[in-house]
C-alpha cells in the first residue's frame, strides 16, 4: 500500500496542510473536502486510490491543520480559499488535474476550473452543488436569511450549526445504519470548529456563500463546451445538498455519470467501497 504523506507549506504567507500520496508522475486528483471537516475526510479514500493515481488533499485555511488565522487577520471568502488552493496547487507544478469536490470543496474547485479550465481532466462531485436545484431549502432558508442581514436576529440559527449535535447529525442523518459511522469523525471537527476565533470564520463564510450562485452559469458553460468528463456520486438521503443536484450535471455534462447511493451528506464514512468503486471505474475509463 502506498505512503500517505502529510505536508506543510506556505501559501501567501499561509501555512497549508495537505496529505499527498501516489505516484508523482501518475494522474493527478485533487480531493477538496467540506463544512465543517477537512482532508481528514478522504483519510480511508487517499490509499485506495494512491496505487494509480498521484492523490492531493489540502485544508482549507481555517480548517483542519491548515492555519485559522482570525479575522482580523485574513479576509474568508470562497474566492480567497480558492486562490490559496490554486496557488499550492501551482507550487506543487499541477498543470493537470482531476477534481473531488464535496461540499466547501465545489465552489473552490469550480472556481478553479473557471480560472484553468485546460487544467481539469475530470470531475467528481460528492454531495456538492452546482445547481441551484440541490439546495433543500429547509436547510439554506436560515443561511440565506443571515447572509441577507447579519445580524441578532439573523445569527443564532446559524451559529447553532457550529454545534455538536449539528455537526454529528451532518454525518448520520440519512444513513441507514448510523453506527457504521465512527464518531471520531464529528468529535474531529467539532473540536477544530470549536478553536477560539474560529466561529466568526466559519460564520464569515456562511455570509459569503450566496457569492457562489452566480458562478453556476459560467460551471455549467463549462461543463457544455469543455466537454469534461463529469461524476456525480451522491448520498441521495442528504437533507443539506438533496439528489437533484446530481441529476441536473446531466443537463450540461455530456454523459454524465450519475449515481444516487442509500446515504447521507458524508458518504465516505458509510459507504466507502461503494464511492470508491464508482470512482476508481470513472477515472481508469477517463485518465487510463
Amino acid at each position: 500500500m502506498s505512503s500517505v504523506h502529510h505536508r506543510t507549506t506556505t501559501v501567501e504567507g499561509h501555512e497549508i496542510f495537505y496529505r499527498e500520496a501516489g505516484p508523482a508522475e501518475a494522474p493527478t486528483i485533487v480531493l477538496l473536502h467540506g463544512y465543517p471537516t477537512s482532508s481528514f475526510m478522504f483519510r480511508e479514500l487517499i490509499p485506495l486510490l494512491a496505487g494509480d493515481y498521484h492523490v492531493i488533499a489540502p485544508d482549507h485555511l481555517g480548517f483542519g491543520r491548515s492555519a485559522a488565522p482570525g479575522v482580523e487577520e485574513f479576509e474568508y471568502t470562497f474566492d480567497a480559499l480558492a486562490e490559496l488552493t490554486d496557488g499550492l496547487l501551482d507550487q506543487l507544478g499541477l498543470e493537470s488535474y482531476a477534481l473531488y469536490v464535496q461540499d466547501y470543496g465545489a465552489p473552490i474547485g469550480w472556481r478553479l476550473a473557471l480560472k484553468h479550465p485546460e487544467r481539469i481532466s475530470a470531475v467528481v462531485t460528492q454531495n456538492g452543488n452546482g445547481y441551484e436545484d440541490g439546495f433543500v431549502e429547509s436547510f439554506w432558508a436560515d443561511v440565506w436569511a443571515y447572509a441577507a442581514n447579519p445580524g441578532p436576529e439573523t445569527e443564532p440559527a446559524v451559529r447553532a450549526a457550529l454545534s455538536h449535535e449539528a455537526i454529528r447529525w451532518q454525518y448520520v442523518h440519512g444513513v441507514p445504519d448510523p453506527s457504521v459511522v465512527s464518531p471520531d469523525t464529528w468529535e474531529h471537527d467539532f473540536a477544530l470548529v470549536s478553536r477560539e476565533g474560529n466561529d466568526e470564520v466559519q460564520l464569515a463564510l456562511f455570509r459569503d456563500y450566496p457569492n457562489n450562485r452566480p458562478l453556476y452559469p459560467l460551471l455549467h458553460e463549462f461543463l457544455r463546451t469543455s466537454g469534461v468528463p463529469v461524476l456525480a456520486v451522491w448520498g441521495r438521503n442528504d437533507e443539506i445538498f438533496g439528489p437533484d443536484g446530481a441529476r441536473a450535471f446531466t443537463r450540461d455534462a455530456e454523459d454524465a455519470e450519475v449515481h444516487l447511493i442509500d446515504g447521507g451528506h458524508f458518504l465516505l464514512e458509510s459507504h466507502l467501497d461503494v464511492v470508491a468503486g464508482y470512482l476508481r471505474g470513472f477515472l481508469g475509463r477517463v485518465l487510463g
